[in-house]
Formats: structure tokens, sequence, C-alpha cells
């Protein structure tokens, strides 16, 4: 079995009850480019490596000023004091492209959150919950006459599935979240505290 088909199984099997039609497969290249911390553009590694893009800057003295989640890249960044000190490759909601508008859209919310709260209990090892959604997101939605959704996390990978590790990647398979693996979790669940803002772009 293909190494790309055995993956996509698994990570389908992440999210329960989604099939083939409903997976988004991302590229995955050596030699794509990346903004490092420092700035300067570097060569991201295969989906079976670290996420990172360069060695960790971050520093367990000081808070993390921000989360920035660029959702055309797959990145999400954490800040402290303005520079970006660590970076990682994630998987996002099955629709990756456009904003959440509705519960069941299967997207990615954009705009600016905060990080509202932890759920060391969560499915999916640990969870970051997103403060999503926003006046202005339940405004819509409430012009609409449709839910607007909500629970969008950080989260890692489901205890059974947790040994497919970066290769979660290859498919953005969540119904909404932001993930990354079980290790790239706990990082995160040692550096961010709640009230982190984090800005979700396009």
């Amino acid at each position: 079995m293909p190494l790309t088909l055995l993956v996509g199984t698994a990570a389908l099997t992440l999210v329960g009850y989604a099939d083939s039609t409903r997976a988004v497969p991302k590229p995955h290249r050596a030699g794509s480019p990346s903004v490092t911390a420092t700035g300067v553009s570097t060569a991201t590694g295969t989906s079976g490596r670290d996420s990172a893009t360069a060695p960790s800057l971050l520093d367990p003295r000081l808070p993390i000023d921000s989360i920035l989640v660029e959702k055309s890249a797959h990145r999400l960044s954490l800040f402290q004091r303005g520079r970006a000190v660590r970076t990682y490759m994630v998987a996002l909601g099955q629709q990756p492209v456009g904003d959440k508008v509705r519960r069941g859209d299967m997207r990615t919310p954009e705009g600016r959150f905060l990080i509202e709260a932890r759920n060391p209990k969560s499915r999916y090892h640990r969870a970051l919950r997103i403060s999503y959604p926003d006046a202005a997101h339940r405004a819509r939605a409430r012009a609409l006459g449709v839910s607007p959704g909500g629970d969008i996390m950080i989260h890692g990978l489901p205890p059974k599935q947790a040994w497919v590790g970066a290769a979660h990647r290859d498919f953005d398979w969540t119904e909404g979240c932001i993930a990354v693996t079980n290790a790239e979790i706990e990082e995160l669940w040692s550096a961010v505290p709640v009230g982190t803002p984090i800005h979700i772009k396009p």
C-alpha cells in the first residue's frame, strides 16, 4: 500500500466519520521555503520530520506575546517580545480555504481571538481552546439564520492514532481545529497561557 494512501487512511480516521472525498491533501515537498524565526527563508523537511523550520528560540522565562496562524502556509508561529521564536506546521479544517461561517462547514476560522481555556483531558491529547465565535462571526451567522459553530481548538492526536505523528499534516482532516503532533501540543501547552492573543490569517 502506498505510504500516502496508508497515511491518508489513518489521518481520515482521526475525525471518525470522514471519507476520502472530505479530506484535502496538501502538497508537501522537501526544500519548500518557509520563513524562520529570524525572517530568513529556509527549506522545510518532509512531513516525517519535526515541523519546526528553525531551531527553537523560545525562552521559557518569558511569556508568549502572541500566536500567528497562516492558513495558506499551514504554519503556526509563537512570538516573544515581537519576534517569532518557534514555528510549527499544522493541519486545518477539511475545507481549508475561507473563513468559518457556520457549524459543520469544516473551515478553520479567520480573525483575531484569544486562547480562552485549556483542556488536559481532550480526546486529542491536549487542547487549547480558541475564543471563536467572536461578535462579528456571531452577527454574520445570525444574519444567515445559522449557528456559527464553536469548539475550535489547537490540539494534538488521539491516542490510537498518535503513531501517525507528523504525517498527519499530509491532509487537512479536522472539523475546523488546528492540529499538531502530540509532542508539539505538549510544547505549546507549556508555553502558551490562557489569554494569549491568536491571529488566524487566510
